[in-house]
């Protein structure tokens, strides 16, 4: 990892106290904030949780060749707390806000990478058009992606540090529940490509409504790169009246029921819950290209062609995409196949809202046998 003691304590503007054989000039193997998962030479980011305090590990995590402990206690209250000697220790970095420390490192680290990072966020389908960008991708690039839902102000920092010399492009999910969230993420993640799936019903309790949540999704826009360019979702009413965002002119994908898609999947023929074959458009492919989609729906349809859009932005050809869409496989909480021996389970229980319940409904409603829905609550729709 290249990254330094010094230069993690003067992103996070901290006192540095050096601690036994230290060496801040020496690069460190990764940041963590579970002590089972410190490294030789690793960082641990000690959090003061509601049932655990990271803090009561610093000793372990020493223990076990960590170089340095972020913390927000004096080596003299952690002694006083836990009871633990300090004085063999390696080196601390005393800071006030140790979350804030973390996402004050990842942003320090994202500033010296030079590889394309690809931003997505939307109301729904964010995890599944993140494994199909990241699954494209793979085709050319070596490339790292956001693990399960690891989407917020924790996650995404935890993200970027997991970049290393041979990633060759980076997937990361942004999910907000509210206003200032994504300025944030953005800030740290600084997107080459920002792709946007939909601006739907979620997260009502704190952003009112959908012109709220285009708002708060928009921030994502806040850290673009000069140079940067934008995939939107032409099919989204609210999507589509962004015909320009800081200069950029959006590019838009979706099914055809806008002219100013220029990734357009047309001619889909369903094969039930075993997918869909696609005729894809694309800029300098009109005639187009088959592909198979093994995830079932129209909105899986919507999602691929995200993934195109993204894909064409990075160069692949039309036969790198048809390749990488047709390894994918669900992800389990969305949409994946169970095959028990006396019945079919589609498990899509990850979360809920109107969008995301519709299109559960709707994929459900292939399947050519009798059928049964067992739903559950959605929560922090405010008024609605």
């Amino acid at each position: 990892m290249d990254l330094t003691i010094r230069e993690i304590s003067e992103a996070c503007g901290g006192r540095l106290i050096p601690g036994a054989g230290a060496d801040i000039d020496m690069p460190v193997s990764g940041v963590v904030l579970d002590s089972r998962q410190v490294a030789q030479d690793g960082v641990f980011i000690a959090v003061p949780g509601e049932k655990v305090d990271g803090h009561r590990f610093v000793g372990q995590v020493f223990s076990r060749g960590a170089a340095l402990a972020v913390v927000q206690e004096t080596p003299e209250e952690i002694e006083r707390r836990t009871g633990e000697d300090t004085s063999g220790w390696r080196s601390l970095l005393l800071v006030q806000d140790t979350l804030q420390a973390l996402k004050d490192i990842a942003e320090m680290y994202r500033k010296k990478l030079s590889i394309p990072v690809i931003g997505i966020t939307g109301s729904t389908g964010k995890t599944s058009t993140k494994e199909l960008i990241a699954g494209v991708l793979a085709e050319k690039y070596r490339v790292l992606k956001t693990e399960g839902n690891f989407n917020n102000e924790i996650g995404v920092p935890l993200t970027l540090l997991r970049i290393r010399r041979e990633t060759e492009a980076a997937v990361v999910e942004m999910g907000i529940s509210d206003f200032g969230e994504m300025h944030r993420l953005s800030k740290m993640v600084r997107p080459n490509i920002c792709v946007i799936t939909n601006i739907g019903q979620s997260h009502l309790k704190d952003l009112k409504s959908r012109d709220g949540i285009l708002k708060a999704k928009s921030e994502i826009f806040d850290f673009l790169a000069p140079d940067g360019e934008i995939c939107l979702n032409g099919e989204d009413d609210k999507l589509i009246t962004l015909e320009e965002v800081k200069g950029h002119r959006p590019h838009f994908f979706g099914l055809g029921g806008n002219p100013a898609q220029e990734v357009i999947a047309e001619d889909i023929q369903s094969r039930g819950l075993w997918g869909s074959d696609v005729l894809m458009r694309m800029p300098g492919c009109e005639e187009g290209f088959r592909v198979h989609i093994p995830l079932p729906g129209r909105h899986m349809v919507l999602n691929a062609a995200a993934a195109v859009c993204t894909a064409q932005r990075l160069g692949l050809t039309p036969q790198q995409i048809t390749a990488g869409l047709s390894k994918l496989s669900p992800v389990s909480g969305r949409g994946d196949l169970l095959r028990l021996p006396w019945c079919t389970v589609i498990d899509d229980c990850y979360n809920a809202n109107p969008a995301s319940m519709e299109a559960a409904l709707e994929l459900l409603s292939l399947a050519d046998t009798e059928k049964t829905a067992i739903l559950g609550d959605m929560f922090n729709l405010g008024e609605n």
